[in-house]
């Protein structure tokens, strides 16, 4: 039976999903998603754009990614060129986007601090592409 931080992270990454989905993209879900680090967790795609997000429900102040995560996910972006990001869910707050080089290495893992985020404040609609995100200015929906 899955914990309820599975059930927490499965939620938030199902939300992302739709909110792509409601903006034009298509979306894929990585197969085994939470549990290996070959790959993120979700791929948004449209018009030859894709952007790869690694989904976290994560309710401290600093978000920590073990080695061979974070490694896996340098290499993922290195190999397809696609912007690859940590998508952070706050409660109350929505989601924020990182990229991999800024966080820090410590000790034993890769860390970003919650006030940093906050700093950088990477949201949803500065991540879409312009010329994918322009299309959807001129659609309406039911």
């Amino acid at each position: 039976m899955p914990n309820n931080r599975y059930k927490r992270g499965a939620r938030a990454e199902r939300e992302l999903l739709h909110i792509f989905y409601d903006r034009g993209w298509s979306v894929i879900r990585s197969s085994g998603s939470g549990v290996n680090a070959l790959s993120p967790d979700v791929i948004f795609l449209k018009n030859k754009d894709a952007i790869c997000v690694e989904c976290k429900a994560w309710n401290r102040g600093s978000l920590s990614l073990d080695p061979e995560q974070f490694e896996k996910l340098l290499e993922w972006e290195k190999n397809t060129a696609f912007p690859t990001f940590v998508g952070w869910r706050v409660n109350n707050k929505g989601w924020y986007f990182i990229r991999l080089d800024e966080f820090s290495r410590g000790r034993s893992n890769y860390n970003v601090t919650m006030k940093r985020v906050f700093e950088i404040n990477r949201v949803i609609g500065s991540i879409l592409p312009v010329a994918a995100d322009n299309e959807d200015a001129g659609r309406t929906r039911a």
